[in-house]
């Protein structure tokens, strides 16, 4: 049967093609006789530690009541707005009205995704960096809009340089999406980056959207943040997530904050589209952002810890190491050998060597390339297990590295 032009375009992604391996893996090694090392998934960011136990406790009280369990439309979201108001005055400083400027989200990849349908009109060019976030990506496709990617470089520290855009380029815009802390180099930024994207974004009109879940797990520096700058006021939307910060991914709990006609615009979307979470889910979100504001650092140890011991397992086997300054990942270039094999004309070397790796060894990495092009030759891996398994992951990948790396 056929299938929509859009939805060719948008092809399986690379979580859904990692996922098909994984299944597949776990089949072969769950036979009695394949001698198989256990899976050892490390390609998501889906932690394996707990949310606070003030959110847990929040929603078991509400979710008894017949409310939670009924549908839920924006207006019973102004008690979880009004929170998320308060923790962005208490967080940056800035006084946010939760009627006109705060928006609840079916985790913030449903905002970013979003949000191109809500402000551009098919054909509509937006700024891309690259390496990017899958999502990212999705929403200008699902709008039909001309992605133009700004390429991330490793030698200037994954800076965008926003002057490599012509003034025509500019003028062409219509939305700019980014992301620091960054998905998937797990590089911090700096406050100035974003504020020399607001400062392009006003002068040209151009809509800023900011995607930042992991702004409370900077290992190294503080995160920047879009309201930061009062540019956010007419130009600039961003989205905050529980997910990473509180270890609520499953919940999808995430809100985004910003002008009040894109939030307006979003919402109009939003509500043809979905509806929002059970209210006893919003009363955890609530507690984790009230009850429990030292839950990001605590993670911070934890990640910090993780990333040292695995950056110094990897680096024993023979595998260089970038010790990244934001928590949960690792953004590793492929290693010495696997780089001589593939070539410089080996369009897919990131895919062929996470696929690979993971069956000669049970251990799953997210190929770069899934990214965009910035990410070829690079692999995703996620600090989600205890120092231990990762210890046990890296003696894997060193067995297999020392055997030549074969395909």
């Amino acid at each position: 049967m056929p299938i929509s032009e859009r939805l060719a375009q948008l092809g399986s992604g690379v979580f859904a093609r990692n996922d098909r391996r994984k299944s597949a893996y776990s089949l072969r090694a769950a036979a009695a006789d394949s001698g198989l090392e256990p899976l050892l998934d490390l390609s998501l960011g889906s932690t394996d530690l707990l949310p606070p136990p003030e959110a847990i406790a929040a929603m078991q009280r509400v979710l008894d009541a017949p409310s939670s369990a009924a549908y839920c439309l924006h207006h019973a979201t102004l008690p979880f707005r009004e929170a998320a108001a308060a923790w962005a005055q208490r967080r940056f400083g800035v006084s946010v009205d939760p009627q006109r400027e705060v928006l609840l989200l079916v985790g913030s990849q449903e905002g970013t995704a979003h949000l191109p349908l809500a402000v551009l009109n098919p054909g509509d060019a937006a700024l891309l960096l690259d390496p990017y976030y899958p999502s990212h990506l999705g929403g200008l496709q699902l709008a039909s809009a001309r992605p133009q990617l700004l390429r991330l470089d490793a030698a200037s520290g994954w800076r965008p340089d926003f002057e490599r855009v012509s003034t025509a380029e500019w003028e062409a815009l219509k939305l700019m999406v980014l992301g620091f802390p960054h998905n998937p180099t797990a590089t911090t930024g700096e406050q100035a980056w974003v504020d020399a994207a607001m400062h392009k974004a006003l002068r040209h009109d151009v809509v800023l959207a900011h995607d930042n879940p992991y702004v409370d797990l900077a290992l190294d520096g503080e995160a920047p943040a879009l309201l930061r700058h009062p540019g956010w006021r007419s130009h600039g939307i961003e989205f905050f997530s529980l997910s990473k910060s509180w270890c609520l991914g499953g919940f999808r709990l995430a809100f985004a904050i910003g002008a009040e006609w894109l939030i307006t615009a979003l919402r109009q979307l939003k509500g043809v589209v979905d509806f929002n979470q059970s209210l006893a889910l919003q009363a955890g979100a609530i507690a984790a952002l009230e009850q429990a504001p030292h839950w990001p650092a605590q993670l911070g140890r934890t990640y910090r810890q993780r990333r040292d011991h695995m950056a110094a397992a990897l680096e024993a086997v023979g595998w260089p190491v970038r010790r990244p300054s934001m928590a949960l990942y690792l953004w590793l270039a492929l290693p010495p050998q696997w780089q001589s094999q593939s070539g410089e004309d080996q369009g897919e070397g990131s895919e062929a060597f996470c696929a690979a790796l993971l069956q000669a060894t049970g251990v799953a990495l997210t190929p770069g390339n899934g990214f965009g092009p910035g990410g070829e030759g690079w692999a995703r891996l996620a600090l989600v297990h205890p120092t231990e398994q990762l210890q046990q992951g890296a003696a894997r990948i060193g067995t297999w590295l020392a055997a030549g790396a074969p395909r």
